[in-house]
């Protein structure tokens, strides 16, 4: 039996900026994935210097953070069964350029950098990410009228 998991999301100021925000939320929704937290929030350089700090050394780290300063974001909390991979097999490699259609990526971004999300990339990672952008009481426990017809029984 798998186990119902949370991941976060960041939709990144690109997606902002490109009005996108709306449409890549639902198809986070259409698949199935309950938003179980959302909220819009400015990131700040300290803030950005914790969440990508296994960056710190590479070249390009001061442009990702830059980047991730010019508009706010919208932070995610997305709830489903093994919702991890789900999530990461939504979004697509971190290339769009690289990313294959039908992917988030894919059909929305031609960017290493400017690649629409961020999202966690193991149940490990997300709990310490979700703590960083989310209070305890940001994060809602519930589930939609619809959540019997997403799962067979023992799937959760």
């Amino acid at each position: 039996m798998s186990k119902l998991q949370k991941t976060l999301v960041l939709l990144k100021p690109c997606t902002l900026q490109r009005g996108l925000a709306g449409e890549i939320i639902s198809l986070f929704e259409k698949k199935g994935l309950i938003i179980k937290g959302m909220k819009m929030m400015q990131l700040t350089d300290e803030l950005l210097s914790e969440h990508y700090a296994h960056l710190s050394e590479k070249p390009f780290f001061g442009r990702v953070k830059a980047a991730m300063m010019t508009a706010p974001v919208v932070a995610l909390c997305l709830e489903g069964v093994d919702a991890v991979d789900a999530v990461r097999a939504l979004t697509g490699p971190t290339n769009g350029r690289l990313a294959p259609a039908g992917t988030i990526r894919g059909n929305y971004c031609v960017s290493f950098q400017e690649n629409i999300v961020h999202a966690s990339d193991s149940p490990e990672t997300a709990a310490i990410e979700l703590a960083r952008f989310f209070k305890p009481e940001e994060i809602f426990e519930w589930r939609p009228a619809i959540f019997n017809w997403l799962y067979a029984c023992d799937e959760f």
